[in-house]
């Protein structure tokens, strides 16, 4: 294979996955002079509106796969539950980052869990959960637990919280009795996520840490400046650093947390993670200095990473279902940033865009 770890301007990013994330990659690498391949089962994919070119195939299917590795310089994910096997495929023709070694590990919440107590990383306590009698080992007494699918989770699906062993086990019967963990219900005081990149060559760069809120357990708000200690908000970046690092991690990642306790008591327990762009980074594309996309293009093409700056304050916002509908409001505001995704069609709980309300001025306000 020749040796293709920095790609020049004119080079082909192949990208598995069509949807919104995808599509804002896409974007990133054309404003850097590359094309992109988006990869997908769908052909009414977000990304597929600004790719350049495109392969409409299922993940498993292999001639496929060989194809579209045909056509790129280096290829990327935009979303975690995809195929280890479509991975390791398409990594014998061209780079493939990150590889299936960070997916391996963060498709599978029981190995997430025990690959970060390993680093000495806090989480929840929890057990592991392949059959009802299982459920039974639990001291429920003690509290609420929540009962979550091992894989294929994501936005609240395949969780239920539950307050005794028959609610649990009418959750996994309801899950299909598939793998799952139970986890200590955490009262958390908010969420946090901190997102870093890194590149081939080992070299790592962090944005600011963000607070969330989430409806409905979909995302619906993110904020900077956090409101947290420094101290907290140094813990969120170091241990995002240190998952990266160990995952050996080649792209941009997430790490969301539960936060506890205030001043001296604030405390970080990781939630997930997410080896890829997400969500709550999408206040980059106008709150800093390097959005999280361009900043992904660049670990992926072994270019040098970009120290990420906060602008101003800024919250953003996502629009869910008919809420985009509101797009003309949105447009109109001062200081709002709109980003609409494309999609056709506005379903309950489905991410349509978002809009990045930014600081007049660089200040504090109109972030809260």
């Amino acid at each position: 294979m020749p040796d293709r770890s920095i790609l020049a301007p004119g080079a082909t990013i192949g990208i598995l996955g069509g949807g919104q994330l995808g599509r804002m990659m896409a974007l990133a690498a054309a404003e850097l002079g590359m094309r992109s391949h988006v990869f997908c089962p769908d052909a009414d994919g977000p990304a597929l509106d600004v790719a350049a070119d495109r392969t409409i195939a299922p993940y498993e299917d292999g001639a496929a796969l060989d194809r579209f590795a045909g056509q790129i310089d280096c290829a990327t994910i935009e979303f975690e539950n995809l195929p280890l096997e479509a991975l390791d495929r398409v990594s014998r023709h061209v780079p493939m980052r990150p590889g299936s070694a960070s997916l391996r590990i963060t498709q599978d919440r029981l190995a997430e869990r025990r690959f970060v107590e390993q680093l000495g990383v806090a989480v929840a306590s929890h057990i592991a959960v392949e059959r009802a009698e299982d459920l039974e080992a639990w001291d429920f007494p003690a509290g609420r637990a929540v009962l979550k699918t091992r894989r294929f989770g994501y936005d609240g699906k395949g969780q239920a919280v539950v307050a005794n062993v028959d609610e649990a086990a009418a959750a996994f019967a309801r899950f299909g009795a598939r793998p799952a963990i139970l986890e200590r219900f955490i009262p958390f005081r908010c969420e946090a996520s901190a997102i870093v990149a890194r590149n081939a060559s080992g070299a790592m760069a962090a944005f600011e840490p963000a607070e969330n809120e989430h409806r409905n357990h979909v995302l619906t708000t993110s904020r900077v400046p956090a409101r947290l200690a420094p101290a907290t908000l140094e813990r969120a970046i170091e241990t995002a650093r240190s998952i990266a690092t160990a995952l050996d991690h080649v792209g941009v990642l997430a790490v969301e947390y539960f936060v506890t306790g205030t001043g001296p008591d604030e405390t970080l327990l990781v939630n997930e993670i997410a080896p890829r762009v997400h969500n709550s980074g999408h206040w980059t594309q106008d709150g800093a200095n390097v959005s999280q996309f361009t900043q992904h293009i660049r670990a992926v093409a072994g270019w040098p990473l970009v120290t990420p700056r906060r602008l101003a304050a800024t919250r953003m916002v996502n629009l869910i279902g008919d809420e985009a509908e509101n797009w003309l409001r949105h447009a109109a505001e001062p200081g709002a940033r709109l980003h609409l995704y494309g999609k056709s069609e506005a379903r309950p709980g489905r991410k349509m865009g978002h809009v990045n309300h930014v600081a007049e001025g660089g200040g504090e306000g109109g972030a809260g």
